[in-house]
C-alpha cells in the first residue's frame, strides 16, 4: 500500500479511493490536509496503484487491508473518507473495527447491495476486462462517473481520471468488480453510527444521485448531508476547491484529538 503521511500522526485522516482508481485521485485533498495539519493516510486498495493483489474478491478484504495500513503505522483512530467503492470498504470497517472510526465522511456513494440488474452489469464488465483489458471500460467509465459540467468545461479532469485508471492491471479491476459485487448491505448500519458523519454527493452524480444520498444521510443520526453543484460522481476530483473546503470544514468541527 502507498501512504501519503507525515511523520507524526497528528489528527490522522484516511482516504479510501473509487474504482477503478487508486491512491492518486486524492492528491489534491493530501496536500490541503497537510496545509491544515492533518495526517493524511491514502492507501492502494489491493491490486490498485501500487499495492498487489492479495486475498478473495471481498469488501471485507479491503477493509481489513486498510485496517493494517493503520496499524503498520501505529494509528489507533482516525477519521475515514470513503468515496465510492471506497464508502464501501468504509462501511465494513464500520461493521468490523468501529472503535478505529473517529469520525465518517461518506461521499458519492450507497450502503445498499447491488440490485440484480447492477449485478449483471458488474460481472458482464468483469468478463469484458478480463477479455480486453482496462481500456475496455474506461470511456463508458468516464461517461457516467463525470458530471455534465465537468465533461463539458473541465476536459483536462477526464485526461487526469483516464491516466489514472490506465495505470492499474486487468487483473485488480476484475478482482474489484467481484468484491463490489458480493458486498453486503449496510443498509442497518447507518442508524446505529455513533460517530460525527458527513455524506457528500455530487448534484450531477448519474452512479449515486442524490437522492440515494439523502436517505443515507437521513438515516444517519446527526448526519452532515452537502450537495455540491455542478459536480458528477468523482466529486474530489471534478471540483477540489469545493470539496476541500467542505472536507476541512467538517473535520475542523470534530471535538478534541484523535
Amino acid at each position: 500500500m502507498t501512504l501519503s503521511v507525515r511523520v507524526r500522526m497528528h489528527r490522522p485522516v484516511v482516504l479510501l479511493h473509487a474504482f477503478p482508481l487508486s491512491h492518486r485521485m486524492w492528491d489534491d485533498q493530501v496536500e490541503a490536509l497537510h496545509r491544515e495539519g492533518f495526517s493524511p493516510i491514502a492507501p492502494d486498495l489491493p491490486g490498485f496503484g501500487e499495492s498487489p493483489l492479495q486475498g478473495h474478491p471481498d469488501i471485507g478484504a479491503f477493509a481489513q487491508a486498510a485496517l493494517e495500513a493503520l496499524d503498520r503505522l501505529q494509528v489507533a483512530r482516525a477519521a475515514w473518507v470513503g468515496l465510492s467503492m471506497g464508502g464501501y470498504v468504509l462501511m465494513r470497517v464500520l461493521a468490523m473495527a468501529p472503535e478505529r472510526v473517529a469520525a465518517a465522511v461518506f461521499a458519492d456513494t450507497r450502503a445498499e447491495g447491488d440490485a440484480p440488474e447492477a449485478l449483471r452489469r458488474r460481472f458482464d464488465q468483469a468478463a469484458r476486462v478480463a477479455a480486453e483489458g482496462v481500456g475496455a471500460l474506461v470511456e463508458g467509465f468516464l461517461e457516467l462517473a463525470l458530471g455534465a459540467t465537468t465533461r463539458r468545461e473541465r476536459p483536462q479532469v477526464a485526461q487526469r481520471v483516464r491516466a489514472i485508471i490506465q495505470a492499474n492491471g486487468p487483473a485488480a479491476v476484475v478482482h474489484a468488480l467481484h468484491a463490489m459485487a458480493r458486498r453486503p448491505d449496510s443498509t442497518e448500519l447507518l442508524a446505529r453510527l455513533s460517530v460525527p458523519s458527513l455524506v457528500l454527493v455530487g448534484q450531477e452524480d448519474a452512479l449515486t444521485p442524490p437522492a440515494v444520498a439523502r436517505e443515507m444521510a437521513r438515516r444517519i443520526p446527526g448526519c452532515r448531508y452537502v450537495e455540491l453543484a455542478g459536480v458528477g460522481h468523482l466529486a474530489n476530483l471534478e471540483d477540489p476547491e469545493r470539496f476541500n473546503g467542505e472536507l476541512l470544514g467538517f473535520l475542523r468541527s470534530l471535538p478534541g484529538p484523535w
